[in-house]
């Protein structure tokens, strides 16, 4: 079964605001939910990166416990 990683443009980039972004494609996608813990995103990020997201999720206050939601924040819907 081919996973779905995040985009070599993360290599150079280890923004929490990148990392959101990547959570919310993986969110709409159905592959993560926003109830699982933060750390799951580790599935779809290379080992060798996860040490440089841990640091910069730590240091906007995230816990590897704390749910992708909250990493993500609330959705906003359009109206019909």
């Amino acid at each position: 079964m081919n996973t779905p990683t995040l985009p070599s443009s993360l290599h150079t980039r280890y923004s929490v605001e990148v990392l959101q972004e990547e959570a919310r494609q993986l969110v709409k996608r159905g592959i993560i939910s926003r109830q699982q813990p933060i750390y799951k995103l580790c599935e779809y990020i290379p080992a060798r990166e996860w040490v440089c997201i841990e640091s910069e999720l730590e240091r906007c206050d995230y816990l590897l416990r704390d749910r992708i939601g909250e990493l993500i924040g609330s959705e906003s819907w359009n109206s019909d």
